[in-house]
């Protein structure tokens, strides 16, 4: 019966050893024809409350990003040694005439770091769109929703809840004014009648 000699199989080890090992090279570094990062690729602009209607600011740096809001502004971060970054605002759908905010966003001293003014816009729905110098692929962009409307921080003033049932259409609190009104007038024409009749038993009548 044939065999196989000892180093002959070391050397067929190490051979599968040495394919294998060629073979899983690319899974541990970046995919064959991948384009690398660029710095600031990693960047974000997030849509901030600014005060408005006694609702306060949220703070520069804050991690949320408000997808509705009134007064906003607009805050830059991850940026890495990115220093500028051009945005645009814009009524989506796109309609001729929409309003329109545009404007670079400056970063100082390579923090990618920074926030722009407050803005304002009319009540309706946006997009916003960034771009920098030297980033990979096409401009980013996230959708967000102007409402100033004055309920969304201040209940409506008055009773609260619908009539009572079988009502027509008296609020609650005036259905118990009304009810109980009419129910002290009652006990006093009840108590006049009594008091009456009682006094004429007393003198015979």
């Amino acid at each position: 019966m044939p065999t196989t000699s000892l180093p002959r199989r070391a050397g067929l080890r190490i051979a599968a050893v040495t394919a294998l090992t060629a073979a899983l090279t690319p899974l541990s570094g970046s995919p064959a024809g991948a384009t690398p990062m660029a710095p600031g690729d990693n960047g974000t602009l997030k849509i901030h409350t600014a005060p408005w209607d006694g609702v306060p600011r949220t703070q520069y740096g804050d991690a949320i990003d408000e997808p509705r809001v009134c007064r906003f502004y607009l805050d830059a971060a991850s940026f890495e040694t990115v220093d500028a970054v051009t945005w645009r605002i814009e009524t989506q759908p796109p309609v001729t005439g929409g309003a329109t905010l545009r404007g670079t966003l400056n970063l100082p001293n390579d923090t990618g770091i920074g926030h722009t003014e407050d803005l304002n816009l009319p009540d309706g729905q946006y997009q916003l769109s960034w771009s920098f110098a030297g980033m990979t692929g096409a401009e980013r962009q996230k959708q967000f929703t102007v409402d100033c409307r004055a309920s969304m921080t201040t209940p409506p003033p008055g009773p609260q809840g619908g009539p009572p049932a079988g009502g027509g259409g008296i609020a609650r609190g005036e259905a118990f004014t009304t009810v109980a009104g009419a129910g002290v007038v009652g006990l006093a024409a009840v108590g006049g009648v009594m008091w009456f009749r009682l006094r004429r038993r007393t003198h015979g009548a």
